[in-house]
């Protein structure tokens, strides 16, 4: 398994937002994390990223444990956030130079890795530009790069598609289905289900900080009592809260 998360809670002052979660994901699954705004998303994604403590439970990534050794731990993921980060005096070729830096890669092969990147997203003739001259799109591209030229075994991705064009976002998903099938395993956020079910082998459904639906789409419709369901139907459902199958076969509800 690439990522192991073991009856997790985490939040916030002492006070959990999310509550006893596990699940695990495999080499090469692209898993999307769908839920409402507040279920509990971020903070989980957090969590794995160590960037918050859980108050129980433990994480593993890559036989790496959040709890023993961080560093190490870290060396296995790479992150692409909502809102795009970037240091206003850096360039976009010093962003590179330092995300290879962080990753111990020498800068010439991330150079060379970011090359077709930087080809594919318009980036290439704006190595010398700085964050200040780019558009919200341009600067999520550039986070995607820095991802993308790393060795991580695991993706964390915190809704990709905001401020991507329709052409973006099309050679983004196909990066990720190529990264997935050279091994690297994917979880990311999404609210469009289209591109989610289209591009994911596995879903985690989250509201109030609990898992309350996970698998691939026929898990689903098994779960929510809905042979034909797509997945905008499933989170209705979830978000509604309709019935689904418990583990017992007895219908219960979710809210």
């Amino acid at each position: 398994m690439t990522l192991i998360v073991e009856n997790i809670s985490s939040g916030y002052r002492r006070l959990p937002v999310i509550k006893d979660i596990s699940f695990q994901i495999k080499e090469g699954e692209i898993v999307g994390l769908i839920g409402l705004n507040g279920a509990g998303k971020s903070t989980l994604l957090k969590t794995i990223l160590g960037l918050l403590l859980p108050y129980n439970g433990d994480i593993t990534v890559c036989s790496e444990k959040l709890s023993e050794d961080m560093q190490a731990y870290a060396s296995k993921l790479a992150y692409v956030p909502e809102t795009p980060i970037l240091y206003d005096e850096l360039t976009l070729a010093e962003h590179i130079e330092m995300t290879a830096l962080g990753y111990q890669i020498p800068i010439e092969i991330a150079m060379e890795r970011a090359k077709p990147l930087l080809k594919i997203f318009r980036l290439d003739d704006h190595l010398s530009w700085f964050p200040t001259h780019f558009s919200k799109g341009m600067k999520q591209k550039v986070m995607i790069v820095c991802a993308l030229i790393t060795d991580a075994k695991l993706f964390i991705i915190d809704e990709p598609f905001l401020g991507l064009d329709p052409l973006a976002i099309r050679q983004f998903t196909d990066l990720l289905r190529e990264r997935a099938e050279k091994g690297s395993a994917i979880l990311f956020t999404t609210h469009v289900l289209s591109i989610a079910e289209k591009l994911c082998d596995q879903y985690l459904l989250l509201d109030k900080g609990q898992i309350v639906g996970q698998g691939n789409l026929e898990d689903l419709r098994t779960q929510f009592n809905d042979p034909t369901a797509n997945l905008d139907d499933i989170y209705i459902q979830m978000t509604e809260g309709l019935n689904l199958v418990g583990r017992d076969g007895v219908n219960e509800r979710i809210k």
